[in-house]
């Protein structure tokens, strides 16, 4: 079969090419690799990058829908022209799509595909899978797909494009120096605003051989940066994560790993933190979200303050170049929060603090709770920038963000802060 894999554009208020890359999608085509023969089709490829492979979409202002015009925000279509893609389409005959799905608020560039190819590929079969086709399936069928795949239940689609086989992911063709990768999948944890428990069943680690060997294959081909998209790196690291370690070090390939997922802090041991220097790990990316106790309690208790604070001294004693945090803003407790504080908090430990804008998931025990702030049947109400909006006021998350920018700019004037923590992205 000759198989379209299609990563869309995305329609927000921002985004950017954080190591942003399908790997679902790519993983799905390497097990039937043997079977296929595959195109691609990336819309979100970002030039230039920053020394870590990060860059910035080509961008251009776009109609807000109807749902979002109450913001007085740009909304914009991040990627490729279209034009480029219908071009595409019209060179060779695909006899299926597949489409990766993001932010379940992105489905407008989903939409987008799905009509250019229809129009222009209409013998071939459609697929959507990702977490907009998982978390809000109804909907996503409403377009008309021919297959849906929520989370990793493939059968159907192995129906379409034959058995699959273990393997590696289909090598990306336009990768560059940029590639993201997987240790484990899933999250044994149950925290209270996130959606990888609905996407997921259970947590599982990969064959430290395979992914030491998908390293490799990446180093070969010329990948610098590797991005490891995993929720639960560290737990239960004697099964995929210390061996990799070990792995890496033992051959030193020449390549840098980053953490964009949060990292658990409670589990980063100082014996952990150095053999993750050692290994070429570069940034790293810590869940934090509050010093709250009751806040915490209430949401999943996966870590403390405490925890950080350990963790953050552990990774700077193990010398690393980049140590970030994440922290809710807009989540329903807010108040309970202590947001302030906590920023404040994470400032003195040592960490570059970074907002992360809450979104509604339906399925999620928080999500279900912003029903009356957010008509959560319709996916463009998930928005992260439009829902911390309309629950805090523009004019509370700009004293937020104010106080975050400051408080990251004293720590960038700080002696000994290197360049890649002055200014991360």
């Amino acid at each position: 079969m000759h198989v379209l894999l299609v990563n869309p554009p995305i329609y927000d208020f921002t985004a950017y090419d954080f190591w942003l890359r399908p790997y679902g999608m790519l993983r799905v085509a390497g097990r039937v690799a043997h079977a296929c023969t595959f195109a691609y089709f990336n819309y979100l490829f970002s030039e230039p990058r920053d020394p870590w492979g990060r860059g910035r979409f080509h961008a251009e202002k776009a109609a807000r829908p109807s749902e979002l015009a109450d913001l007085r925000r740009h909304f914009r279509r991040f990627g490729r022209p279209r034009s480029e893609f219908r071009e595409f389409l019209r060179k060779r005959q695909f006899d299926a799509v597949l489409i990766q799905t993001g932010m379940t608020y992105w489905y407008p560039g989903v939409a987008e595909v799905l009509e250019d190819v229809r129009e222009l590929q209409y013998a071939a079969k459609t697929v959507l899978g990702g977490v907009y086709a998982t978390i809000c399936p109804q909907h996503a069928r409403a377009m008309n797909p021919d297959l849906v795949i929520e989370g990793s239940h493939l059968d159907p689609l192995w129906r379409i494009l034959g058995a699959p086989r273990p393997a590696l992911p289909h090598h990306e063709p336009e990768m560059g120096s940029v590639a993201v990768m997987k240790l484990t999948d899933g999250c044994p944890f149950l925290c209270t605003y996130c959606s990888v428990p609905l996407i997921y069943e259970g947590f599982r680690a990969r064959p430290a051989e395979d992914c030491l060997e998908e390293a490799r294959r990446l180093a070969r081909s010329g990948v610098r940066n590797i991005a490891l998209y995993d929720d639960a790196l560290l737990f239960k690291p004697e099964q995929a994560l210390l061996p990799f370690l070990e792995g890496i070090i033992r051959e030193r390939l020449p390549v840098s790993f980053h953490t964009p997922n949060a990292l658990h802090p409670r589990f980063l041991s100082p014996q952990i933190a150095q053999l993750m220097v050692r290994a070429g790990f570069r940034s790293f990316y810590l869940g934090f979200e509050s010093t709250s106790a009751a806040w915490l309690a209430k949401t999943g208790a996966k870590s403390s303050p405490e925890d950080f604070a350990a963790a953050v001294q552990s990774l700077r004693q193990a010398g690393a170049e980049f140590i970030g945090c994440y922290l809710i803003i807009g989540h329903p407790d807010g108040e309970e929060q202590e947001v302030e504080a906590s920023m404040e908090y994470a400032h003195r430990q040592g960490a570059r603090i970074i907002l992360s804008e809450f979104s509604p998931v339906p399925g999620t025990a928080d999500g279900e709770r912003c029903r009356p702030w957010a008509n959560l049947e319709e996916p463009l109400s998930h928005n992260k920038t439009a829902f911390t909006i309309r629950k805090l006021g523009a004019a509370r998350v700009n004293e937020l963000k104010t106080l975050c920018r400051q408080l990251n700019e004293k720590r960038s004037q700080e002696p000994g802060v290197r360049s890649q923590e002055k200014n991360p992205f």
